[in-house]
């Protein structure tokens, strides 16, 4: 599994953000150099690509691309960067950053207290994800997860991108395109692909309700049990995270703070300098 560092390798603060179903770890450029620059104090910024997706290996078996075989992946990826440390160099604050798919990870790490984690995860940021996901927005995923081709282009597939996330709310057509480019591989006769095994849709198009509900009662469980200071951001349009889930995640559990953003669906890319200054004073704060 790759991953991308921002900031002083050695700093005992680490955040860890980790994207969505079919993204990568680049979508975090923009927030990892704004919270290195920010922070008072010297902080690492890791961004993996979960297994599938952009420079990390493909599995043989696709029914591995779920979330119990990611969460262990991260809890590799920790060990691993806990030793580069050296235990003189320990990791005293750990913080995590997920995205959709990298929020139900990051509740699955914070709500096992038992788990081999090098620190306690201290805040949990939750974009637009929670342990309840309509099934609505599950079966959109099944008709395009894993469904594509090759593009002429940056700017074909860019806009071809753009179509399947209107969701993520206002974003620049520069910090897009910069987005667009780190989705892409080179394909064949010029033209350029996803950077994402197609087989990452096999089990998300295997989902049925029954599953999913099963699913969302273990959610629940983890999500009463996480410890951490946790952030909800929902985006008011969202056709994932409902406000009903959202409230209730206000009420049981770490009893999140709910901040509602107008003008977006599922899920903000938390590239905008505002975004970015909610989830900076979030983590910079006690």
């Amino acid at each position: 599994m790759a991953f991308w560092r921002w900031g002083d390798a050695q700093a005992a603060h680490l955040v860890v953000c980790v994207h969505g179903l079919t993204r990568q770890g680049r979508d975090f450029d923009r927030l990892a150099q704004a919270l290195v620059a920010q922070s008072p104090h010297p902080m690492q910024v890791i961004c993996p690509d979960v297994v599938g997706r952009g420079r990390s290996d493909w599995l043989a078996e696709p029914t591995g691309y779920q979330i119990p075989q990611y969460a262990a992946d991260m809890l590799a990826m920790l060990a691993q960067v806990k030793t580069q440390m050296g235990a003189d160099q320990p990791i005293q604050t750990l913080d995590w950053v997920g995205t959709s798919m990298g929020g139900l990870i990051g509740m699955v790490l914070a709500g096992q207290p038992g788990l081999p984690l090098p620190a306690p995860i201290r805040h949990l940021v939750l974009n637009d994800v929670g342990p309840a996901i309509a099934w609505g927005s599950v079966q959109r995923m099944q008709t395009y997860v894993g469904q594509y081709g090759q593009y002429r282009d940056l700017d074909e597939a860019a806009a071809v991108l753009w179509d399947l996330s209107t969701g993520f709310g206002p974003v620049s057509a520069d910090v897009w395109r910069e987005m667009s480019a780190h989705m892409l591989r080179p394909g064949s006769d010029g033209a350029v692909t996803l950077h994402y095994d197609p087989a990452i849709g096999e089990p998300v198009r295997a989902l049925t309700p029954e599953a999913a509900s099963a699913g969302e009662a273990a959610l629940w469980a983890l999500y009463d049990q996480i410890q951490a200071k946790t952030l909800l951001i929902r985006g008011q349009e969202s056709d994932l995270l409902t406000r009903e889930n959202a409230s209730a995640m206000t009420e049981r559990g770490p009893r999140a703070r709910l901040d509602t953003w107008p003008g977006f669906g599922h899920a903000p890319t938390l590239t905008g300098d505002d975004q970015i200054a909610v989830v900076a004073k979030f983590l910079l704060g006690d």
